[in-house]
């Protein structure tokens, strides 16, 4: 299987609620590609939906790493932060979205 369809198979497994098989899913695609943003940001939120805030934090991190202009990268940085009552640290996350998805737009 390619890595999109690893991909498309956890977001399957996502949509039925098996986090932690669609996590799965996104690893094999990740074996395949370690830069895959949207494997990153979909095991992130699968971690977060699960509660697994440091997996999330983990998956959210390297997905920032791979697309440092991309705003949801930082949404999805403060949303986990948040949830772990960094507010500080969520509040950064989201100054940052912001100037991204601006840089964003003038482009």
């Amino acid at each position: 299987m390619s890595k999109e369809d690893h991909y498309l198979k956890g977001m399957d497994l996502f949509a039925d609620d098996r986090m932690d098989e669609a996590v799965a899913a996104f690893d094999r695609a990740l074996e395949e590609d370690a830069r895959y943003g949207d494997a990153l940001h979909a095991a992130a939120m699968c971690c977060y939906h699960k509660k697994d805030l440091e997996k999330a934090l983990q998956y959210g991190l390297r997905y920032r790493d791979v697309e440092p202009d991309n705003p949801l990268a930082y949404t999805s940085l403060s949303m986990f932060y948040h949830a772990k009552g960094w507010i500080q640290e969520a509040e950064d996350m989201g100054a940052k979205a912001q100037a991204a998805a601006l840089k964003e737009a003038q482009s």
